[in-house]
C-alpha cells in the first residue's frame, strides 16, 4: 500500500476514537511499524479552523492547538503543498467533486502517489474508477 493521506473527515473520525475506525487505526499502526509517515494536508487546517468557526465541529482546544497535538503524534508528517499540486487540483479528469479542499486532497494524493483516507463516498467512487488510490474509514 501507497503512503496514507488522511482526509479532514478521516483525521476528524480517527481522533474521535470511533469504533469503526479499526480497519484505518490498523493500516496506520502498520504505516507506523514500517517507519512510514501517515501524511495530514495543511488544507485540512484550514477545514477544521472552518468547520469550528461555523459551529459544524465542536473541539475541546482552540483548532490551533488540537491540530498543533495531532501533528505532534507520532508517524504523522504534514504533506507537502506545492504550487502544482494546488494547479492541478484545477484540472483532474472526471471529477465530480467542487469542494476546492476535496479538490486539493485528491491532488495531493495523485501528486505523491498517497492513498486518501475518507469517509466521503463521491472521493471513494472516484477511486473506484482508478483516479486514486484509496481506503474508506
Amino acid at each position: 500500500m501507497a503512503f496514507l493521506l488522511l482526509d479532514t473527515c478521516a483525521l476528524i473520525f480517527i481522533t474521535m476514537n470511533e469504533p469503526e475506525a479499526g480497519k484505518v487505526k490498523s493500516a496506520m499502526q502498520q504505516a507506523y511499524e514500517a517507519g512510514e509517515p501517515v501524511y495530514v494536508s495543511p488544507i485540512s487546517a484550514w477545514e477544521i479552523g472552518l468547520l469550528v468557526s461555523t459551529g459544524r465541529l465542536n473541539l475541546s482546544l482552540p483548532p490551533t492547538r488540537w491540530f498543533d497535538n495531532v501533528m505532534r503524534k507520532p508517524g504523522i508528517a504534514l504533506a507537502d503543498l506545492s504550487t502544482d499540486v494546488l494547479i492541478a487540483a484545477s484540472f483532474l479528469p472526471e471529477m465530480p467533486v467542487r469542494d476546492p479542499a476535496d479538490r486539493i486532497l485528491v491532488a495531493t494524493a495523485r501528486e505523491y502517489d498517497f492513498t486518501l483516507v475518507t469517509r466521503d463516498n463521491k472521493l471513494l467512487a472516484y477511486a473506484d474508477r482508478g483516479h486514486i488510490q484509496a481506503l474508506a474509514c
